[in-house]
């Protein structure tokens, strides 16, 4: 039998900041990388993360079958809000989120849906980074999942078929295994115990989701710039509030 995981996951934090407040900001993006979603801002409340997550969640288990023991190869350029809500949502079906190059991987989810880990992976999924994308923007495979043109036909909340046991793996990065009984507490102890407004830049995958998942578990919520790295003293951070870094 399997049993659910009873020490926190990254879905009980999302749930208890929702209950909590869930007008509340959970991520603000700023995007300063030289290109076509340059000088975007998107801010996004917990319950719209929760919406999001919970699209993305229904996709995988509906979709693709996603479960515990699923592995889930995303590559997504961080730092980037849609990189969040999908580790948000692997986790929520109890999969094992890999950030390491894996050919074969049982769903990818990627910006590249042309690369040779592609051409490999089970099931895919091609993610539009612009915020108003409604397709993607390149010719697609036949099966391949066009986030941008459905993701919005699925469910605004999510009920996992099962659970992760504390021992199942969450998180795969740099080959180290990372499980579900440690995961929250991990970032937690990473991120440090501040409630605020937390600053993140980091271009390190796992590291990004350590830092979104750890301010979010403190009950605070996420600045992220991509493409530049500035300090609490760049004028759009201080009028964000921000009042820390994550280093």
């Amino acid at each position: 039998m399997h049993y659910i995981v009873r020490v926190p996951t990254p879905a009980d934090v999302l749930a208890g900041l929702i209950e909590e407040d869930s007008s509340r900001p959970a991520l603000t993006f700023y995007d300063d990388e030289p290109g076509p979603t340059q000088h975007e801002r998107i801010e996004i409340s917990r319950k719209v993360l929760g919406t999001w997550v919970a699209k993305a969640a229904n996709a995988l288990q509906e979709g693709f079958d996603a479960e515990p023991g699923t592995l889930v190869r995303l590559d997504i350029p961080v730092p980037h809000w849609r990189m969040a809500y999908w580790a948000f949502a692997a986790w929520s079906v109890g999969a094992t989120v890999t950030l390491d190059t894996f050919e074969g991987a049982d769903v990818l989810v990627t910006t590249d849906p042309a690369s040779p880990e592609a051409a490999d992976a089970d099931e895919v999924v091609a993610v539009s980074l612009p915020a108003l994308a409604r397709a993607f923007d390149g010719d697609l495979r036949t099966g391949v999942m066009d986030e941008a043109r459905e993701i919005s036909s699925f469910a605004d909340t999510f009920t996992p078929w099962t659970g992760p046991e504390a021992g199942d793996v969450a998180l795969v990065a740099g080959g180290e295994r990372t499980r579900y009984a440690d995961l929250v507490t991990r970032a937690r102890e990473r991120s440090g115990p501040a409630s605020g407004r937390l600053l993140v830049t980091e271009r390190d995958p796992a590291t990004f989701l350590q830092a979104v998942l750890g301010g979010l578990a403190a009950h605070g919520s996420v600045v992220m710039v991509r493409g530049a790295d500035v300090d609490q003293q760049d004028p759009r951070m201080q009028s964000e509030g921000v009042d820390a870094r994550f280093v």
